[in-house]
């Protein structure tokens, strides 16, 4: 019984290690929500690590670190700011077709003391190329605030 059970543990490692991969990127948004109010654009990093679990399904964990530019409007300048999320990332493509959809889900860490971090999310449809994926996408932190933007980036699969 030991032996089979290694046997099956190896197959099942060696599978997933076979289609394992990280997958790195940017990304440029338009801030919405509270964010919306003091911030007038994002440029962020994406980085993930996904294992294929199912013939069209991906699950794996997503990082990254979205920076948020503070706006100047008359006698206020507002402080740039931004939020390192820890997620667990999900992605589904759909059977003959370049389209995928994703959401991660998880907690967004602030990186000013000041603000808390919040519930983390991120839904997002993207267009599969062999070596890559181009996506547009919702990032939210929700707190007591709502920090969010509509992003469009590019994210790059290493094998």
């Amino acid at each position: 019984m030991k032996k089979l059970l290694l046997m099956a543990a190896i197959a099942v490692f060696g599978l997933s290690n076979a289609q394992e991969g990280f997958k790195i990127g940017a990304h440029i948004g338009i801030p919405v929500s509270d964010a919306g109010d003091v911030s007038s654009f994002t440029l962020g990093l994406d980085g993930a690590y996904m294992w294929n679990v199912a013939p069209s399904f991906d699950l794996g964990v997503a990082t990254g670190y979205s920076h948020f530019f503070g706006k100047s409007e008359g006698p206020w300048d507002y402080d740039d700011f931004g939020f390192i999320p820890l997620a667990v990332a999900g992605k589904y493509r759909f059977s003959g077709s370049p389209v995928s959809i994703g959401l991660d889900l998880g907690y967004g860490f602030a990186t000013k003391d000041y603000m808390d971090g919040g519930f983390y999310f991120q839904p997002k449809v993207a267009y599969n190329f062999s070596r890559g994926e181009l996506y547009l996408g919702y990032q939210g932190v929700s707190n007591d605030y709502s920090v969010g933007a509509v992003n469009l980036g590019y994210n790059f699969f290493l094998k």
